[in-house]
């Protein structure tokens, strides 16, 4: 039997999207979509398991139930995928979809509670009104129920969790200025999960994770599920697409928490930060009302080297994902240029992370990389084992692009290229250098990359006397087609 690839789940699932498309954005669709392209495949995943243990135990009902109990979801007989088509002509269609949501979260606590709890298929604002809501509802069920999910029907593990990502990363493209929200695109994620090299059994964390692509990165550059998985995150329908990404991706134990990481961090342990091998981070840019009024009473003392404005949250990030390294860790984040040059209270906590010798590398991205925003951003690589070695890598990265419909995209030859310097600690005529502590100490603590690499291309010397010969020989030109021109005009009699 023929089974199904990942081009023709992706193209499915997009297809699905035509019943939300001019009737609400996609910042909202996306989350009806990708949860019941999750329901459909527990479901069916259950079914088939079902089915196995029925042949397994020759139709005995009480063996197959008790066998059903250790799967990795259970799904309420009347509360299904299946159950939800069998009933895709009923009055109030939104209610039992949400009925049936509340029921596989009861029955699977431990792992789904509140993971629904944001998303609304009865939604009047959202959906339309009840004939309007229960036509698109039923559509929707009718475009998933073709897709047979069962794991003997589909081509490779990851093929449902690779789906996901692929609807996320076209939600973003649809989203605009909001997509930033919940998506960084996936080659800004790869070169950032190369950059800070995480390694088998490793405890990595993403303090602003939106829906888990970066973190999945990292474990894909693992190469190994044996890497624990942590992450925090505002929004509550973002939180809520993280963890059934994670799930999707077979990383159960992922621990992701929802709220807000710079007034209320969650990941704890003995009442104290928990602390990290790989922190990675892309978070909301120069975010405006973070905390600040608050922060000089934290009570886990991450801003002792000062508190950023008020105004702008970068330096918030950067030194809470600092604090939350362990004795060796690495971090990396990215972030606007601002944080390279900016003074004041940034210029303070700047100075003093480079004078505790933490800062390893600053990589300059080409601008118009991601949704909702085409400024330029940097990527700066935090090392707290640097040893002896207090220089700092600097790449300019500004060209190193593929131009694309909408935004600009990292190929996998500019990625290899920048990492490639990186890991060979080199310093490349026109792209990188690397600088001594002493320098960047004679620049004030100014990190602004043309102060290192210098790009600068020598124009090739002008011949003054061959250019004004030129100049003559074409004026010339012009007044032999103006005799020219005036000639075949007074024998038009003009």
């Amino acid at each position: 039997m023929k089974k199904l690839t990942q081009q023709e789940i992706n193209n499915q699932v997009w297809k699905a999207c035509d019943t939300f498309r001019g009737t609400i954005d996609a910042t909202q669709y996306k989350d009806y979509i990708l949860t019941m392209l999750f329901i459909k495949y527990i479901s069916d995943v259950n079914k088939e398991k079902r089915a196995d243990y029925m042949d397994k135990y020759n139709g005995d009902i009480e063996r197959v139930e008790r066998a059903m109990k250790h799967e990795r979801f259970k799904i309420p007989e009347d509360s299904s995928f299946e159950h939800l088509y069998e009933n895709r002509n009923a009055d109030n269609l939104g209610e039992l979809i949400n009925i049936s949501l509340e029921n596989i979260e009861d029955a699977n606590r431990s792992k789904l509670e509140k993971v629904f709890r944001n998303i609304d298929y009865n939604s009047e604002p959202n959906l339309g009104q009840t004939k309007d809501r229960n036509r698109r509802l039923k559509h929707l069920l009718t475009d998933f129920e073709v897709l047979d999910l069962r794991p003997s029907n589909l081509e490779g593990n990851d093929i449902i969790g690779d789906s996901y990502e692929y609807l996320i990363a076209n939600f973003a493209s649809d989203a605009g200025k909001k997509a930033g929200e919940f998506y960084t695109p996936s080659q800004v994620s790869t070169l950032l999960a190369k950059l800070v090299e995480p390694k088998e059994g490793d405890r990595v964390c993403d303090p602003t994770c939106g829906s888990g692509s970066l973190l999945l990165k990292v474990a894909d550059e693992i190469g190994s599920k044996n890497v624990a998985l942590n992450g925090q995150e505002l929004n509550g329908s973002t939180w809520a697409l993280a963890r059934m990404n994670m799930f999707l991706h077979e990383m159960d134990n992922a621990h992701i928490e929802w709220g807000d990481t710079l007034n209320n961090p969650l990941l704890k342990e003995n009442d104290a930060l928990m602390k990290f091998d790989v922190v990675v981070a892309n978070p909301p840019f120069s975010l405006d009302k973070w905390g600040a009024d608050n922060a000089s009473a934290d009570r886990y003392n991450r801003f002792h080297r000062g508190i950023p404005p008020k105004s702008k949250g970068d330096y918030a990030f950067i030194t809470h994902m600092i604090e939350t390294l362990n004795e060796h860790g690495k971090a990396g984040v990215v972030l606007p240029h601002g944080v390279l040059f900016r003074g004041s209270s940034e210029g303070k906590i700047r100075k003093q992370l480079i004078d505790e010798n933490l800062l390893k590398a600053v990589i300059g991205l080409p601008a118009n990389l991601f949704f909702g925003t085409g400024i330029p951003a940097t990527i700066l690589v935090f090392d707290k084992n640097k040893g002896d070695n207090t220089e700092v890598l600097f790449i300019d990265a500004s060209n190193e692009f593929d131009n694309a419909k909408n935004q600009n995209k990292l190929s996998d030859t500019n990625i290899d290229k920048i990492f490639t310097t990186y890991k060979n600690w080199e310093t490349v005529d026109k792209y990188s250098y690397i600088a001594k502590l002493e320098e960047i100490i004679e620049n004030d603590y100014n990190l602004n990359i043309p102060r290192y690499v210098d790009t600068f291309e020598e124009e090739e010397p002008v011949d003054i006397k061959a250019t004004q010969e030129e100049i003559k020989a074409i004026k010339q030109q012009i007044e032999e087609v103006e005799q020219k021109l005036e000639q075949h005009l007074t024998a038009l009699g003009f």
